[in-house]
């Protein structure tokens, strides 16, 4: 395994397991250089949103990198405001236009607004159809809403992007997702910084020389957890990328597993108002 390896989506495209995500990164200078300093060390997959601001400034650093745009993947998604058939076809539109891209290969529904989203998934598939995505997803979608979702859905859902950490490990809808195909994708996976000093966590960094990030993000990976962390730190981004070298023992991904407190440090999807 290395940073351009990737799994099968139940469409069969190929989406890489590590990636950078630019959630509060700024637009401008800023997420320019982040975009060009992780695809500079190796990244090939970039995930930001709408609602992020920063769609420019990621397609600029995407220009700026020289890599061919084939070789990269690129996910956005849909904001809550622009939830429902055609508003969702147009904010698309916008997306693609301001990252000057042809086509988007993840476009995700960022939470399930409710008594919209079903719509919202008409706009994706029709999008998916006409061949301006090459995979479509959800984000914040707990199991009742998938359920409802793949009740009507022509196409199921390729990703479910969620909070994920350790304390937060969502065993239950990973096992779900796992069921129907679905790909889990882990938002906040090193808990904004709130797990770095965690005993169990450092004690494993130590035996293996690597940091309390490293730990985090390789169990993702042994956990077939696709994992986007967000830096603007040249330095942090070739270090949270340098996980390929060692593995966890089985008693490691149990001691990390024991951490889960089911503790949200973002929005719980049944309760947010955005």
């Amino acid at each position: 395994m290395n940073l351009q390896s990737t799994v099968k989506l139940n469409n069969g495209v190929e989406m890489p397991k590590f990636g950078l995500g630019v959630f509060k990164v700024q637009e401008g200078q800023e997420v320019i250089d982040s975009v060009k300093a992780a695809i500079k060390a190796g990244y090939i997959s970039i995930d930001t949103a709408a609602v992020y601001k920063n769609e420019e400034g990621v397609g600029q650093g995407i220009k700026e990198s020289g890599v061919d745009r084939e070789k990269l993947f690129i996910t956005t998604k849909v904001w809550n405001a622009d939830q429902g058939y055609d508003s969702t076809l147009a904010a698309f539109e916008t997306s693609i236009q301001k990252l000057g891209l042809d086509y988007i290969d993840l476009y995700l529904i960022h939470w399930p607004v409710s008594g919209k989203y079903k719509e919202t998934w008409k706009a994706l598939e029709k999008l998916y159809k006409d061949g301006k995505v090459k995979a479509i997803g959800v984000s914040n979608f707990h199991k009742h809403h998938l359920e409802d979702l793949l009740s009507e859905a022509e196409i199921v859902p390729t990703v479910n992007q969620i909070e994920l950490h350790p304390l937060l490990s969502q065993e239950e809808l990973r096992n779900f997702c796992k069921e129907k195909g679905i790909v889990v994708e882990a938002w906040s996976p090193l808990a904004q910084g709130k797990l770095l000093d965690n005993p169990v966590l450092t004690e494993i960094a130590a035996k293996y020389n690597k940091s309390t990030a490293q730990i985090i993000l390789r169990w993702d990976l042994q956990n077939d957890i696709v994992t986007i962390p967000k830096s603007i730190k040249e330095h942090r981004i070739i270090e949270n990328a340098d996980i390929f070298d060692f593995e966890l023992t089985a008693e490691d991904l149990e001691k990390i597993n024991g951490l889960n407190k089911n503790e949200r440090v973002g929005a719980d999807p049944d309760n947010f108002n955005f």
